[in-house]
């Protein structure tokens, strides 16, 4: 085969593993600016590997983007750990079919990636590997370079881990929807009765500004707190941008209903809910770092399937 029909199939194998291999990487790394990048590596790493060597190219990427997730998570680690206020993941559009499959959504919910951060990095990739994407034992020991035995005990571990901090409840997606609809237009309107009814009696609301714009440092918990906070929303100036500059979007945002806040020339600040077991909102995430939300500002909807 000639250079340039080796470097066609390249990219077309490639490029047939592209979508995997971000929605891989983005939730072992929780930004979709790092998931990129590292795709991005994969790549060259692809287009420079003996190609003898490539029996099955999907395990090949595979192990490649698993150990270069790995690689740049421990790298960003000392970050996360001096973060000025809450670290939260940074916001991806998705469709509203991705909220279709309770499983996938739920692994690319803020509430999923926000747990997944107290694990070790191998235990996140396993994880990932394995409850998300059913890889076995055998493949994922293959994919991040430990033995089989070390591979199930870093599962179980992160299987218990999670399960203990990350109940899962499956509200169906119109009511999700409808909450979120009713939870907006009470909070744009100041009406904290309504509030009241739609909140969980624990609800607690995470904000994220990385010391860039102001936010709350700590975690506001309970009703009464976290209702009156937003009801005061419709009449606040934000970032120096007043009521009826603001507008407020309706979406979906990391495979659930969400909320884009944008000012006249940027966005502004992105909102994702998780839900109790009786549909109330149980917790809300407010990433507002401006840092954190070029994914959303460029609008690319992300297949994380």
């Amino acid at each position: 085969m000639t250079q340039p029909q080796q470097t066609d199939a390249d990219q077309l194998a490639f490029q047939q593993y592209r979508t995997l291999l971000f929605s891989v990487a983005y939730r072992i790394l929780g930004t979709a600016a790092d998931a990129e990048d590292v795709v991005q590596d994969a790549w060259l790493k692809w287009s420079a590997a003996e190609r003898s060597r490539v029996a099955d190219p999907k395990s090949y990427l595979t192990r490649i983007i698993s150990n270069l997730a790995m690689e740049r998570l421990r790298s960003t680690r000392h970050q996360r750990e001096t973060y000025v206020g809450p670290w939260l993941p940074e916001p991806i559009l998705t469709g509203p079919d991705t909220a279709d499959g309770v499983a996938t959504a739920d692994s690319v919910s803020m509430a999923l990636l926000v747990v997944l951060e107290t694990l070790s990095p191998l235990e996140r990739a396993v994880f990932v590997l394995k409850e998300v994407f059913a890889f076995s034992h055998a493949e994922i020991a293959e994919a991040v370079e430990r033995s089989e035995a070390a591979v199930r005990q870093a599962a179980h571990r992160a299987r218990e881990h999670v399960q203990a901090r990350r109940p899962r409840f499956t509200a169906d997606r119109a009511h999700r929807r409808d909450v979120t609809e009713r939870f907006l237009a009470a909070a744009t309107g100041g009406d904290i009765n309504t509030l009241m009814e739609l909140l969980s009696p624990d609800v607690t609301l995470w904000t994220d500004g990385g010391g860039k714009v102001r936010q709350a440092l700590k975690p506001v918990i309970g009703l009464e707190t976290v209702a009156g906070w937003f009801a005061a929303l419709g009449s606040a100036t934000y970032q120096g941008i007043g009521p009826g500059e603001m507008r407020a979007e309706l979406t979906w945002i990391n495979g659930g209903p969400g909320v884009v806040f944008r000012g006249p020339d940027r966005v502004v600040a992105t909102m994702t809910f998780d839900f109790d077991p009786e549909g109330r909102i149980a917790a809300i995430h407010n990433v507002a770092n401006p840092d954190k939300l070029h994914a959303v500002t460029g609008g690319t909807r992300h297949d994380v399937s």
